[in-house]
């Protein structure tokens, strides 16, 4: 099982700092999509550092399990998050499925560390 959590929690920390920089950098795809949902300009740099705090702490959490389980609980969580301002303004699937998908990894990455 080791395996597969290093790959599931390396996937999500990647992929949750990737997001975080282009919050960082207001790329206009994400820009586009945030304001979609309703989320303002002002709100990107919290939303990119909430998602960089996840992947540092998924990354810390090598050495620190409740730390890994934490972490990996909060990116969940956030995506989540994103899902529901998707289903909020009837948004189609294929226009919330990559938060879908990663709030599905960072559930397993959550259960793979609590059964470490």
């Amino acid at each position: 099982m080791s395996i597969a959590l290093d790959i599931v929690a390396g996937f999500i920390a990647v992929a949750a700092a990737a997001s975080s920089i282009g919050k960082f950098q207001k790329k206009d795809a994400i820009v586009t999509t945030l304001s979609h949902v309703g989320v303002k300009r002002e709100q990107l740099n919290l939303l990119g550092a909430l998602e960089a705090l996840g992947a540092l702490g998924v990354l810390v959490g090598i050495w620190s399990k409740p730390l890994a389980i934490a972490a990996t609980t909060g990116l969940a969580l956030y995506f989540l998050g994103a899902v529901v301002a998707h289903l909020r303004i009837k948004d189609k699937v294929k226009d919330f499925a990559p938060a879908l998908f990663l709030m599905l990894v960072a559930i397993a990455a959550a259960l793979l560390e609590a059964h470490r």
